[in-house]
């Protein structure tokens, strides 16, 4: 038995014997960098009740929270995209985890909602930044038959960052409080020595620099022949991302809401050991799709993922009064409320051409990411008015919409970047 589980690992990460040694130091720079960058933003979604009960917050109040850290993830993720552009994608990676880092120890030290949305927004800057960063430096450094496998890996650092932030807030927030646990989140500051070493700027961002001056950025992004995958790219993931926040901001609140306000009645607490089993769900889906992505597709991919998300999200709303079969849920809801989320490094790095990749894939994810900030107070809201059960059940429309507007856009698997 543990013999053919061992074979099993091993042929599933055999792909990676074909990556370049300076492809899979990126991969792992990445994966690290958006695993504490995960870590560091899910530790407010873990405090919100601790912070609603000092500063006095409704849930629509600590959504807006949230939707202030999106709505400048967006501008983050657009202004680092061309930052990568123009410095390179391992030096605005090295930048962005700097700023998220700095960003939570800061949040720390909040003493008024108003620091509060402050350090928050410039975690958003960050938050943003490093997917940009991240995901256009895996595209380019990988070859085009394990692109999806890769950025799959690399995505899957958001299911270990929000255990991280899970087990950290079970353990600190009890006996320390948040602002203790906010302040954990300067550590992956020291991640920056190891890639400004150790990763190399890709061999196809290298040729551009050396042949040609920065492309004509926004300019090409709204005009032919472009301006089509900009705007269809731009939806998708607005459409998947209002869903995603409006669903996860609220999840750790939903578990350990009393039923009296449409929870699950499991406390602070309690609710961490349903919150386990979810994200381990989910990093097994960043993963799943990433192999399906580069077998199947990367379209039919995302509608399968997408379409099973809305279905499971309904049997969420619907078993609401049985712990037992929440947990019984909790995989698949994060296997598939998670796992369509790694193809958009592929997707978008497959649709644009090096000048603007970094810009596009900032742009396209980012602008989504802002269409979406209203998610999370909009769910509060219907929480105040219907309670947290039926406001989370009607994030699952957005998933549907998410599974059709993919079909607008080119099938790219297998496909080689454009110089």
């Amino acid at each position: 038995m543990a013999d053919r589980r061992g074979r099993g690992l091993a042929g599933a990460t055999a792909w990676l014997g074909e990556v370049p040694p300076a492809g899979r130091r990126a991969l792992f720079a990445a994966f690290a960098g958006w695993t504490l960058d995960a870590a560091d933003f899910v530790l407010y979604l873990l405090a919100i009740p601790a912070i609603r009960g000092e500063f006095g917050l409704d849930a629509r109040g600590a959504g807006l929270l949230a939707t202030v850290a999106l709505l400048s993830s967006a501008v983050g993720g657009v202004l680092f995209g061309r930052l990568a552009d123009r410095i390179g994608r391992a030096r605005a990676l090295s930048a962005t985890v700097l700023v998220y880092s700095f960003a939570s120890l800061g949040s720390a030290t909040s003493g008024s909602v108003a620091e509060l949305v402050a350090w928050r927004t410039l975690l958003g800057l960050g938050l943003g930044g490093e997917w940009s960063a991240g995901a256009v430096l895996v595209a380019e450094s990988v070859p085009a038959a394990h692109r999806g496998k890769a950025i799959g890996w690399m995505q899957s650092g958001w299911a270990i960052g929000y255990l991280l932030a899970t087990l950290a807030a079970a353990a600190v927030l009890p006996i320390l409080g948040w602002r203790w646990l906010f302040a954990l989140g300067v550590l992956p500051a020291l991640l920056v020595f190891w890639i400004r070493r150790r990763v190399e700027e890709p061999p196809l961002f290298r040729e551009r620099a050396a042949g040609a001056a920065a492309g004509s950025g926004f300019r090409s992004l709204f005009a032919p022949p472009l301006l089509s995958r900009t705007l269809i790219a731009t939806a998708l993931s607005a459409a998947v991302m209002f869903g995603y926040w409006g669903l996860f901001t609220w999840m750790p609140s939903f578990f350990a809401a009393p039923a009296s306000q449409g929870g699950a009645g499991l406390g602070l607490v309690r609710s961490a050991a349903w919150l386990v089993p979810m994200q381990l769900g989910a990093f097994a889906g960043y993963l799943a799709f990433g192999y399906a992505a580069d077998r199947f597709g990367r379209r039919p991919s995302v509608a399968f993922f997408l379409a099973a998300a809305a279905a499971t999200v309904a049997g969420y709303g619907a078993l609401v009064r049985s712990p037992l079969a929440l947990l019984a849920l909790a995989p698949l809801l994060g296997f598939f409320g998670h796992g369509y989320f790694s193809v958009f490094g592929a997707l978008l790095a497959e649709l644009f051409p090096t000048r603007v990749r970094g810009l596009a894939q900032g742009f396209c994810y980012n602008s989504g990411r802002a269409l979406s900030a209203a998610a999370p107070a909009t769910i509060g809201a219907l929480a105040d008015a219907r309670g947290l059960a039926g406001a989370i059940g009607a994030t699952g429309a957005f998933f549907v919409a998410g599974a059709l507007i993919v079909a607008l856009l080119p099938e790219t698997r297998g496909a080689e970047l454009e110089p």
